[in-house]
């Protein structure tokens, strides 16, 4: 059985581009606002691009935040995307305004600290080992970023020495910055894997595999 995939309408994000390469990757894909088609399938992927406020409006006019934390409560994957990364973090802020994301990861959404902004095309990745995310993926892979935000700081540690502490990916453009976590069922990245070749094929076929 094949399984299934709703990518997740709310008006953000290059939803055919992630389709395609999604079933590519295995997967039976919806593309749909519908929250209930959102909570049964096997695994969420939530897009983005643009800015932080935007994104939240849109996620928030089709109840994705309250999707969002009732999969991971009930521990079903979920997977963010560029801006659908950032949005599961406590917060964001662009032109000194602060907007309220998901709050599934404490941290803050925030300018780029380099030369050059926005961070446009292929990087290299620091990953941690014991990535199920990048298994398969040489440590010269690049992958494809376009953003002028991200997070700086990783604020979550392990909560007890029985819980595992998230794996956390990172790259560097002027300083280092969040490029990916694995988090029980919450991964996300911020570059595209859409977009990314066959290094970013075969990351979005290691989440598929993980449904």
């Amino acid at each position: 059985m094949q399984p299934r995939v709703v990518i997740l309408d709310y008006g953000s994000g290059n939803l055919r581009s992630a389709q395609r390469a999604v079933e590519r990757a295995g997967a039976v894909v919806e593309v749909t606002a519908d929250p209930h088609a959102a909570m049964e399938a096997d695994g969420l992927l939530v897009p983005g691009v643009g800015a932080f406020a935007a994104c939240m409006a849109g996620l928030r006019s089709v109840h994705g935040h309250q999707v969002i934390g009732k999969r991971l409560a009930g521990g079903r994957p979920v997977l963010g995307i560029c801006v659908g990364m950032q949005v599961l973090f406590d917060r964001g802020v662009e032109h000194g305004v602060e907007t309220q994301g998901c709050g599934e990861w404490p941290g803050t959404v925030e300018r780029l600290r380099a030369p050059v902004v926005p961070h446009m095309g292929w990087n290299t990745l620091d990953v941690p080992e014991g990535s199920r995310l990048f298994a398969g993926v040489g440590p010269e892979e690049r992958f494809y970023f376009v953003h002028s935000y991200g997070v700086l700081d990783w604020e979550l540690e392990a909560a007890s020495a029985h819980i595992a502490a998230p794996l956390v990916t990172w790259s560097t453009h002027g300083r280092p910055f969040v490029a990916a976590v694995e988090n029980g069922p919450l991964w996300a990245t911020q570059f595209h894997p859409e977009k990314s070749g066959d290094a970013g094929a075969k990351v979005l076929a290691n989440w598929v595999a993980s449904l």
